[in-house]
């Protein structure tokens, strides 16, 4: 049975641990919230893109561009797989990989048969070490802007407009509340009306003060100064906002997840103190009991 000063000792450690875990929530909740404004502030962008593709998806035009068909003859595929650096976030990143794996398998693709383009340290260490060629690896912080997209986007379109890949798609945690964020894979290339509706989607809540809905059918337009010029323009850029999105998306999920689990971890620091509390309390109350009944004993050991 452990001693008494050995139980004290432990419920100190449990009280500095619960102290480390919640800061560590409380960090994780300010964050949490302020990725999740960023992903709401840019839906209005979001929005207009989809619009903007909804409109001349009635273009034969835009089913002609090379980035809005597939590759069929392309023996490989491109996963942009986005996970967070650090750990102490639950299963939130070994759903994500767990999920892109699963759509190789699908897709009846090898690890030779696949690039990923890792976004965080996780899908990088993940994936190199299980001999996947590592296209391009990038830290996954809330530094990461628009302009980092669309750098990933320029590479993906380029090696994809080569017949490089049959197609290009991202993986990442979807932000559907405090406590549930779902896996998610977005087909980019070949960039479909569908896939960006779906991203839109995603960042509008369905219900509440900031629910909103809004579809625009297609349109055939006559677009200047030409349709090729003006499509090849907006192609890009309207991956770069599904990318960009699945960012915020996984951003708000890992804040999320880690803030969960670090409450998780300070509940159960607290329920292990009151553990150790009662068991402190009971060998000294068995300590005491013990003293006395040798006092007792001695005591009428004299007497006799």
């Amino acid at each position: 049975m452990a001693s008494l000063k050995q139980i004290k000792g432990n419920i100190a450690a449990m009280k500095k641990s619960q102290a480390v875990t919640r800061a560590m929530e409380a960090v994780a909740a300010a964050k949490m919230r302020k990725s999740q404004q960023r992903a709401l502030a840019g839906r209005a962008y979001a929005r207009a893109a989809a619009t903007v593709l909804a409109r001349v998806s009635g273009t034969r035009d835009v089913h002609l561009h090379p980035l809005a068909m597939t590759n069929t003859a392309a023996p490989r595929g491109l996963y942009i797989v986005i996970t967070s650096d650090k750990g102490l976030a639950g299963a939130l990143n070994s759903a994500v990989l767990k999920g892109a794996v699963s759509d190789m398998a699908r897709e009846g693709l090898s690890p030779k048969d696949v690039s990923v383009i890792a976004i965080g340290k996780k899908a990088h260490d993940y994936f190199a070490s299980r001999g996947f060629t590592i296209m391009h690896h990038v830290s996954n912080t809330d530094m990461l802007s628009s302009e980092d997209t669309r750098t990933i986007i320029a590479r993906a379109q380029e090696r994809y407009m080569g017949g490089e890949y049959r197609f290009v798609k991202v993986a990442y945690q979807n932000f559907v509340s405090t406590f549930e964020q779902r896996p998610t894979l977005r087909g980019v290339f070949p960039l479909a009306i569908e896939e960006l509706t779906k991203v839109v989607a995603d960042i509008v809540p369905a219900k509440g003060a900031d629910a909103e809905s809004e579809s625009v059918a297609p349109t055939t337009y006559t677009i200047e100064p030409s349709a090729e010029e003006v499509i090849g323009a907006i192609m890009p850029r309207l991956a770069s906002v599904i990318l960009y999105h699945a960012l915020l998306e996984s951003q708000a999920s890992e804040h999320s997840a880690r803030m969960v689990a670090m409450k998780s971890a300070s509940d159960k620091a607290g329920e292990k103190q009151h553990e150790l509390t009662l068991k402190f309390n009971k060998a000294r109350q068995a300590a005491i009991t013990r003293e006395v009944s040798e006092i007792i004993g001695g005591m009428e050991a004299v007497a006799h």
